[in-house]
């Protein structure tokens, strides 16, 4: 093992998973970030899904990839320690995973999910889950309660939200009420897209493929939503909510993240620049103001929560699909500029030579060199107009 290497993997501040099933580790105060995997052995199949901490000590990451296997990477020793199958591709992709206590949690798209022991082994799949629910189908997410790991909550396409006890698993603790006909009388549509647990309560948060963010809580005999908001026209994909509970973060299709307000109606605090394309993850820092997101757009971005700038910006060379940040201090030694980090190596593929291939635009000097452009041309149209008023003068003269 390369000791030097296992130095750089403990200290990595946030992990992100890419469609090209590369685990890749950033650490922003020394602005590096690495690959870790083996590349001659990626495929689309290994495409990372989900991402969680193996232990309350943050030493070791779990990795869920499309084709149904669960690996552990560990920041210790710098490799991959154990590799375990929890489902194959026919069952759909991760949409959850978590850890209680020993044992694992999985949920895939079709609804089922199980947990699995710590004495897991062999390949009889059939022998190693202990528990098993059926969620519903087309399940987009699954999420767990930080404050009580026992209990998670599912929701989908079609499929409300649903709260679950692992320790009583024979049905949900609750479950969301869809809301009444509209105008027309017609059944309105259920899409949750992201979902998560409101700190220091016993509300839940969802965001749904029709624009809504809609607040649960469980404790009062409504089952319909508390409160809900719409915000742009584009479907929403993910969320997460600050440290204090008062503002959850959210991201679209298009790229926009925008703060609501959770003490005024769901009132827009502001939106963060910067993104090009659809937002996949979105993580707020447990106890920091800062918020990570990651997308389409192969960028890793860390902005701030107090004044909305841009803090890091990481270019990864794939498209990510998830993130996970650590709970340690971020060293912010930056002002009001943003950080730039240090690309990654190069991991092979066709579309990472064309991306590589292509030279970087300097756009804040293009800006610049049009900007006096423009205003060299102006001044020289205002001097062609006196010497006209001049010429003419004379002539009437």
């Amino acid at each position: 093992m390369n000791l030097r290497m296992a130095v750089r993997s403990q200290n990595m501040n946030i992990w992100v998973g890419s469609e090209t099933g590369i685990l890749k580790g950033v650490n922003l105060a020394k602005k590096q970030a690495l690959n870790f995997c083996q590349i001659s052995c990626l495929s689309r199949d290994q495409e990372v899904c989900a991402l969680c901490w193996s232990d309350p000590t943050e030493t070791e990451v779990l990795v869920a990839s499309l084709d149904g296997t669960v690996k552990t990477f560990s920041a210790e020793k710098d490799l991959f320690t154990e590799s375990r199958r929890c489902g194959d591709a026919t069952q759909g992709r991760f949409t959850g995973l978590a850890m209680v206590k020993d044992s694992l949690v999985t949920c895939v798209e079709t609804g089922v999910l199980r947990v699995w022991g710590p004495e897991t082994s062999g390949t009889d799949e059939s022998a190693k889950h202990t528990l098993e629910i059926s969620a519903g189908k087309s399940v987009c997410r699954m999420r767990q309660n930080p404050a009580k790991c026992h209990v998670v909550a599912t929701g989908g396409r079609e499929n409300g939200l649903k709260i679950w006890d692992l320790e009583k698993p024979d049905q949900p603790i609750f479950t969301a009420k869809n809301l009444r006909n509209d105008w027309l009388d017609l059944r309105q549509p259920e899409w949750v897209r992201d979902l998560a647990f409101i700190p220091d309560s016993d509300k839940v948060v969802t965001c749904t493929g029709h624009h809504q963010v809609r607040i649960y809580d469980p404790s009062s005999p409504q089952r319909r939503p508390v409160l809900e908001v719409k915000y742009g026209e584009y479907p929403l994909t993910a969320l997460s909510v600050s440290a204090g509970g008062n503002t959850v973060v959210v991201g679209n299709t298009q790229g926009h993240i925008a703060m609501l307000d959770l003490r005024k109606k769901g009132l827009v605090r502001g939106c963060l620049k910067g993104l090009a394309g659809g937002v996949r993850s979105i993580q707020c820092h447990p106890s920091l103001p800062v918020v990570a997101s990651c997308g389409l757009d192969r960028f890793l971005r860390v902005h701030s929560l107090d004044d909305r700038s841009l803090l890091h910006k990481v270019y990864l060379k794939s498209r990510l699909n998830c993130l996970l940040l650590s709970s340690r201090d971020i060293e912010q030694r930056h002002s009001t500029r943003e950080t730039e980090i240090e690309e990654v190596k190069d991991e092979g593929g066709e579309d990472d030579e064309v991306w590589g291939a292509m030279e970087e635009v300097q756009e804040e000097e293009e800006g610049r060199r049009r900007k006096r452009r423009r205003k060299e041309v102006v001044a020289e149209e205002k001097e062609e107009e006196k010497k006209k008023k001049k010429t003419t003068k004379r002539k009437k003269k």
